[in-house]
């Protein structure tokens, strides 16, 4: 089953996807907040996706800001639009970080792309969730 992630920004929404046996994740695509509905009317078709998974930017302290407000109420949104695939929120915490750190952004392009990095790294944290939940299925 092919599953995108996404981590949604205020400017900037990277994406992730995985493979069909869903083992390897990937950096996918980002675009600006503003054209993520178009993007993912485009994406659930041509990559055949069947779950999306959020990213849930909880605080250190596992509290809800702000911003996860604004994703939890984007996701909803999103979630009303495209029905038909089963949609996830997933913790985040020092996802983006792990991405800033991955490389020293120097460019704009760099700085755009690292968003699709922590999408890739919000959805290889889901696929081992899944893998792990898989193994003690099977004891």
């Amino acid at each position: 089953m092919k599953i995108l992630a996404l981590d949604i920004g205020d400017k900037w929404v990277g994406s992730a996807i995985c493979d069909p046996l869903g083992i390897v994740a990937r950096p996918f695509k980002t675009v600006t907040a503003d054209r993520l509905e178009l993007f993912l009317s485009e994406t659930i078709g041509s990559e055949n996706i069947k779950k999306i998974v959020v990213g849930y930017p909880k605080t250190m302290r596992g509290t809800e800001s702000d911003q996860t407000k604004k994703i939890v109420e984007t996701k909803e949104r999103l979630e009303k639009i495209f029905d038909l695939v089963e949609w996830v929120l997933w913790d985040e915490r020092l996802s983006s970080k792990m991405a800033n750190n991955l490389k020293f952004a120097r460019t704009k392009e760099e700085k755009v792309s690292s968003h699709s990095v922590a999408a890739s790294f919000i959805l290889d944290s889901y696929l081992n969730y899944l893998h792990a939940k898989k193994m003690q299925d099977n004891l």
